[in-house]
């Protein structure tokens, strides 16, 4: 494990600087059946990913990610290269036991209910009964399926699935999340869910690794992305780096009176040789303004049989975090140090329960004659047999 760096704005190691994913030279040519080079999906490719970081990976169809992908998961064995998980190889049992993944499809036994799926997936990671019935509850109130635990997984919409799909992605309590178009078919309800999911995940010091096509989400919840074309990183960094434009600026104020806003431009084009100056009304995005219609939907009491609002992240991966008090922001909460928490306090087991004793069978069972086996007499030969006998012997004893 590298040596952890000094953070310059707090003089104390940042937990960030722990390696958890390193790839050097990655390179993944496939080949046809008589061993001829097919396709070069993933081309010399570097990258790290650190602990609590979430990290994008961006490009179009076929440019190299979902096989980048499959590689860090040991599904395929890179041509050349190198691949660190954890600081140990990608096959390397233990651990594979620390990764949680959602595949762009959802495979998913479509003649098992919700509940069932989860303990299936639990039972692979060996978490005993209780603990996947613990998780199941919380996970599926999360993702909005806890009304829904009887339909088989075959019956859901695409959306749906992809609810179910993440839940047992985070079933083990990962510490890599890998999530393959996450909010692919969900209403913009589930998608902003699942990206508050992931910055939650995030500052618990969770390592998540997303691959998608929607560069919103993106944008939203990513410290660093990389930008694949032909199986080659293109363009890397942290998103301030790769969006700001540095000779443009912008700047916003509350609505002016018309004499004010002319004399601010007039100083403007004094100082502007050439160059647009351009004055508007900011607006919010669709998904604000969709979010903001279906809340309003919602405090009317409207009903609806789909999918509910999870709002609330599983307790287990909070981390012992204590349910929050309506009107708290999650996050902000989740933000926290871990010293400004209150320690959980232990779970006492409830005593067991005292044996009960059937009075009416105890007293028949004492009057009871006690039970005397009778002695087995020795067997007697039949009287013919006996005949038999004595006319043998008198017969030897003739011939004596």
């Amino acid at each position: 494990m590298p040596v952890a760096q000094l953070n310059p704005k707090t003089d104390v190691a940042s937990p960030k600087s722990e390696v958890v994913v390193a790839v050097r030279g990655l390179t993944k040519v496939f080949k046809d059946f008589w061993g001829r080079p097919k396709a070069r999906a993933v081309d010399n490719v570097d990258f790290e990913v650190r602990r609590g970081e979430v990290f994008g990976l961006l490009g179009p169809n076929g440019s190299g990610k979902s096989t980048t992908v499959k590689l860090l998961l040991g599904l395929l064995n890179p041509t050349r290269g190198h691949i660190q998980v954890f600081g140990h190889s990608p096959h390397h049992v233990r651990t594979k036991q620390r990764i949680g993944y959602l595949p762009e499809e959802s495979y998913l036994y479509r003649y098992l209910n919700s509940r069932e799926t989860l303990d299936f997936f639990g039972n692979l990671f060996e978490l005993s009964r209780g603990e996947r019935q613990n998780r199941a509850g919380q996970l599926l109130e999360m993702v909005g399926l806890g009304k829904t635990q009887a339909r088989a997984v075959g019956e859901f919409s695409k959306g749906m699935q992809r609810r179910i799909g993440l839940a047992q992605a985070l079933i083990n309590d990962p510490d890599l999340v890998i999530l393959d178009e996450p909010t692919a078919g969900l209403d913009p309800i589930g998608c902003r869910e699942v990206k508050d999911l992931i910055v939650a995940l995030a500052r618990r010091g969770k390592t998540v690794i997303l691959s998608s096509h929607l560069l919103s989400d993106v944008e939203d919840v990513c410290d660093r992305v990389v930008i694949y074309y032909g199986g080659r990183i293109q363009a890397a960094g942290t998103l301030k780096e790769l969006l700001s434009e540095p000779d443009t600026l912008r700047i916003t104020t509350p609505v002016l009176p018309r004499p004010t806003l002319e004399r601010v431009l007039e100083i403007i084009r004094k100082d502007l040789s050439n160059g647009e100056v351009r004055v508007d009304n900011p607006t919010q995005n669709l998904e604000s303004y969709f979010l903001a219609v279906v809340e309003k939907a919602r405090q009317a009491a409207h009903e609806t049989s789909g999918a509910q609002s999870g709002a609330r992240v599983a307790a287990y991966l909070r981390g012992g975090v204590e349910e929050l008090p309506a009107g708290e922001k999650m996050l902000e909460r989740l933000a926290l140090p871990q010293s400004a928490r209150e320690p959980a306090q232990p779970k006492v087991p409830p005593p067991a329960p005292e044996p009960r004793v059937d009075e009416t069978k105890l007293a028949a069972l004492a009057k009871a004659e006690p039970v005397v086996t009778p002695k087995k007499e020795p067997e007697q030969k039949p009287a013919d047999l006996s005949q038999a006998d004595e006319k043998l012997s008198s017969l030897l004893g003739d011939k004596k």
